[in-house]
């Protein structure tokens, strides 16, 4: 087994330990699978289907830590208070 450690999700984020593809596979020369491009009844580029290799499951993960949800940059920030008053003059003494 060959381990990384990978961050997923965008809606909850979590930190995984996942396998990765065998570097010495001889079917898939270490990229965990296959690659193949179709086109459509015109003979242009329509997408890319993806075969994986046996080497490798790429479903096979643990979680290790679920990261906590940050609230907007908005939210985090205290309400700023301006030492000045609205006018551009100070309202504390001495005036």
């Amino acid at each position: 087994m060959r381990l990384r450690i990978q961050l997923i999700g965008w809606d909850r984020r979590t930190l995984i330990l996942t396998d990765t593809p065998a570097p010495d596979c001889p079917r898939c020369d270490g990229d965990g699978g296959f690659a193949y491009d179709y086109g459509d009844h015109e003979g242009e580029y329509a997408r890319t289907e993806w075969e994986p290799c046996t080497c490798w499951d790429e479903t096979h993960h643990w979680t290790l830590l679920p990261l906590p949800r940050r609230l907007p940059l908005q939210l985090r920030r205290a309400p700023e208070r301006h030492p000045w008053g609205l006018d551009g003059y100070s309202d504390e003494p001495p005036f």
